[in-house]
């Protein structure tokens, strides 16, 4: 594809997965915000969108192996991929987290204040998404299998889209959390008085934000746009 300022940033990364890491480098939204075009992706995330497009452009220069292309595999293929990988990461890891963020907050809360808002977004962030999961689990994603494998896909919702809608408007207050995560952080920055624990929580913050990234974009820009195409190939 042809790259420029007006390229779609969920369209770029579906072309190019190599991207992400990059992207996710310069804080530029690809997963909620694959909608925008690279420049106001970039005006959002206030980079400079040629600073950007250049850094962009020496990535095909890595010799490292492109990372795998879902957008070829079986939607069923892809939604045992999100469960197994970023579903199951996430009931992992939002509990250690938890604990790691209780005893940071037990010895660092009086010299950082800012840890009491930190838990609280963390536990929000929690909340959110653990009901999230259920519902793709037990709703839309066997829905899309049904529909995928050629049987009768019949639900009370009607149509595909009503919890793609409702997936995708949660995924918007999942990405607005981690915006405030990472602002009261200071881009999960460990202060220098911050302990092994403390540097421990940040890395793992720091992570959890990236793999809900990508698992985002793996649903909004992937699988729920060929899913609601899969609908209407089946009504027609």
């Amino acid at each position: 594809m042809t790259l420029n300022l007006d390229t779609k940033v969920g369209a770029l990364v579906l072309a190019h997965p190599e991207t992400m890491r990059y992207l996710e480098g310069q804080g530029v939204d690809y997963c909620c915000g694959g909608h925008r075009s690279l420049r106001e992706a970039c005006e959002v995330a206030g980079r400079s969108p040629a600073e950007v497009l250049a850094g962009l452009a020496t990535l095909g220069d890595s010799s490292a192996a492109p990372a795998r292309n879902w957008a070829e595999a079986s939607l069923t293929e892809l939604m045992a991929h999100i469960e197994a990988t970023h579903h199951a990461y996430l009931r992992s890891e939002l509990p250690r987290l938890e604990l790691l963020l209780e005893k940071v907050l037990g010895a660092h809360s009086e010299n950082h204040p800012e840890l009491d808002e930190v838990f609280d977004l963390f536990q929000e962030l929690s909340m959110d998404l653990m009901p999230h999961l259920l519902k793709e689990e037990q709703i839309l994603f066997p829905f899309i299998r049904s529909m995928e494998s050629g049987a009768p896909a019949q639900a009370c919702f009607g149509t595909v889209q009503s919890p793609i809608r409702v997936m995708e408007s949660e995924h918007e207050i999942v990405g607005g959390l981690l915006v405030k995560l990472r602002v009261r952080t200071s881009d999960y920055t460990v202060p220098a008085d911050g302990c092994a624990t403390f540097r421990a929580l940040y890395e793992g913050l720091k992570e959890l934000e990236a793999d809900l990234h990508l698992h985002i974009f793996l649903e909004n820009q992937v699988l729920h746009p060929r899913a609601t195409a899969m609908e209407a190939a089946r009504q027609s």
